[in-house]
Parts: C-alpha cells; structure tokens; sequence
C-alpha cells in the first residue's frame, strides 16, 4: 500500500506544527508545499513527517517538523530574501518554497562560507556557533540555530545589528549534532 504522503504532510502541519504554536501561515504553507520525503533516502520516505528528527546522510539530520517550523518563524523570513541553509535541506526547500533565494552548504566544511545573507539557518545542533556564519550575516540579517552542550539544547537566534551579533533562544530543542560540532572533550582528574 502506498503511503498518502499529502495526507501525511497536512497531518504534519495539524498535529505537530500549528500545536507547537506556529501560526505563520506563509511557513505553514511552505511546508505544505515541499515534498519532505524527497530528502530523504529511497525507502525511507515513511519517517519523513514522524515527530522526529530524520537522517538524510551519514551523519546529518533533517530537524523535526516542529523544531524546524519554530525556527523559521522566529526568523521571520521574507520573499526576496537571501538565505544561507547550512546542513539544512528541507529548511532550503521551504524558504525557496517562500520566495527566497537560497545557497546552500552541505559538504565537508560547513565553515566555509561565501557572502552576506539576510537570513542564515543550520538543522543541525553546534556546541558553539562558528564565527563564519555570524560573519555571513548582513545588517539585520538572522542566524537560527540550536546550541547545546548536552541532551537538550536551545534553538537560537543571532541579529546582526551595527554594535555587533547578539542572541536570544527561542525554545528547547534536542536536534542532532552536526558532525564535528559538538562539544569538545575535556580533560578532567
């Protein structure tokens, strides 16, 4: 039997996304909109709109539909915008799905960024932001991301404005970490 996957994506919106106080229709509608289970691996299409986050390569994840849809939200993208989606595929496709113009950074070095942008996102968990993407941003242009140092992390935003980038979280989140992000091992006695 073949999975309804637009019945499956509406059911993500009702039960995971507008339950989680997300009430930007433009996002809702985005979401509606991209096919998530394309991202991910053949097979695996099923997982694609759990309440959970997905695995679409070795070692990087799709952020649930609700961290995902929060996060956005709070960055308040608009069309016309320029974006940044770093290690954060179905974050791409929804902000294109918006209007914006997307590059996106997926390979081996996720520091290695070019360009100012208005809006800057990563799926991905990071211990501690890398200053390139702060660097990336223009004025006013915003970073969301989820920092943590443990299990559960806060999904965060940075502004860049013209006395530097400041940061408020928004909500917990326990997204993967990208590799090569987490926390650094200390050495203790």
């Amino acid at each position: 039997m073949a999975t309804d996957f637009a019945a499956a994506r509406e059911n993500m919106i009702q039960s995971q996304v507008r339950t989680a106080d997300v009430t930007n229709l433009e996002v809702q509608d985005a979401m509606r909109a991209v096919a998530r289970e394309s991202l991910v691996a053949p097979g695996k299409g099923h997982a694609a709109y759990a309440d959970t986050e997905v695995e679409y390569a070795p070692g990087r994840w799709m952020m649930r539909p609700r961290d995902v849809a929060k996060l956005l939200q709070a960055l308040e993208p608009k069309a016309g915008e320029t974006a940044l989606a770093i290690a954060a595929p179905y974050a791409a496709a929804v902000l294109e799905a918006m209007g914006l113009e997307v590059t996106r950074v997926d390979g081996e070095d996720l520091t290695a960024v070019e360009g100012r942008y208005d809006l800057v996102i990563s799926e991905g968990a990071v211990s501690t932001v890398p200053p390139e993407w702060t660097a990336a941003l223009k004025l006013h242009g915003r970073l969301g991301v989820v920092e943590r140092s443990g299990p559960v992390g806060r999904a965060c935003v940075h502004v860049r404005s013209e006395e530097g980038v400041g940061g408020r979280p928004v909500f917990d989140s326990a997204a993967p970490f990208l590799s090569g992000f987490g926390p650094k091992p200390a050495f203790a006695f």
